[in-house]
Order: structure tokens, then sequence, then C-alpha cells
């Protein structure tokens, strides 16, 4: 069986929902994050040397980063919702999997440091959030000829795009004004594996 390492408030939530749509059974090893740093505890670093999660164990092997989580996945259950039929489809699909952590989460990190930082902080949330703001105007207009971000069908190119979206919804200035991805937003919290990882892994609020 599949073991998660999960860690409350986190971005492990996408590969609890995955398993979930693809109706692969798994064990959740759950873990606290300290209460004054916020950080991941010493002993999952004995799951793996970063001692970040999520990290998954199957079949004696272990897999560490959430899009190789994710494509490996999707791998296991014969590619199901992986890169679409059509060419355009699947270079969208790949586009999203690995754009999610490489370039939509670098300035919601940013917004989270500088929130932590109070007064200190101040000077850089507008240049930073400016940053953002082009990402989302962006994936408004994308989302707004398709039902999906690689085209007309869920996949986990969807999944992958949960959190920095969810984040920005949280924190990053995404409301009303950016309809599209609203929508989305509500349509993937609608779904019935979304909720039955909650259950799983527990709520969570996209830190």
């Amino acid at each position: 069986m599949i073991i998660v390492h999960h860690l409350a408030n986190s971005r492990s939530h996408r590969v609890l929902w995955l398993l979930e749509e693809l109706g692969l059974a798994y064990e959740v090893r759950r873990y606290e994050r300290d209460p004054k740093t916020m950080l991941a505890p010493a002993e999952l670093k004995r799951v793996h040397p970063l001692g970040k999660a999520p990290v998954i164990e199957d079949d004696g092997r272990v897999v560490a980063e959430t899009g190789a989580i994710v494509e490996y996945l999707v791998e296991k259950a014969d590619g199901r919702l992986g890169p679409p039929a059509k060419r355009e489809a699947v270079l969208r699909y790949r586009h999203f999997i690995h754009y999610a952590e490489g370039s939509m989460m670098p300035p919601l990190l940013a917004l989270l440091v500088i929130g932590r930082l109070g007064v200190l902080g101040r000077p850089a949330r507008a240049p930073i959030q400016k940053m953002l703001d082009v990402h989302l105007d962006w994936l408004e207009t994308e989302i707004a000829s398709r039902d999906w971000f690689a085209g007309d069908d869920f996949t986990a190119a969807d999944i992958m795009m949960s959190f920095p979206l969810e984040a920005s919804r949280s924190r990053g200035g995404l409301n009303e004004s950016r309809p599209n991805l609203v929508d989305w937003l509500e349509r993937i919290h609608a779904r019935p594996a979304y909720a039955a990882a909650l259950a799983r892994g527990g709520a969570y609020s996209y830190a």
C-alpha cells in the first residue's frame, strides 16, 4: 500500500486528492508543524533527507517532490488523469504540471514571508503582489476558453494548480475580479474526491 507522509497545512493535500481521484489505496502518516516556527518536524528527515512533505513510499521506493509524485501516481494508474490525447492539450498539461511550483509558488512564498515580517515587510509587498498579479491575469484568460487547465477534461494538472490558486485566494489577492479562476476553485472544491482527501488528511489553510 502507498504511504503518504502528509504534513498538516501543506501542499501534500494534492497527493491525497489525486489518490482519491484515482481510487488507489493509501495510508496517511500525518505530521504537525512546529507551532512557533511552522516548520516540519525533524522526524520527516528519517523518511527523506530534506525533511519536507509530501513524500510517498511505494514498493520500497521513496518519492519526493509533488510534481514527481503526481507523475509517478498517474503512471501507476495506467495514465488516468494524465496527458490528454490532443497534442496542444498535452503541451498545456506538461506546462501546468511544472508551472504550479516553478513559476507560481515563488511570489506566493515571498508574500508569506513578507506577511510574517510585519512592518518590516511592507515595502516589499507591493512589488511582489504586482509579480503575482501578472500570473493571475494570465491564468484568468487561460481558463476562460476551456473548463480545465489542460483542456476540456479534468487532469492531474488541475490538481497541481490547486494549491497556488487556493493560496492566492487566501492571501494573494485573488477575488471576484477574476471570475473564471474563482469559478474553477469552486468546481474543484465540489469534487467528491477533494472532500474525501480533506477527510483523510485534515483541513488545511494553504500555508
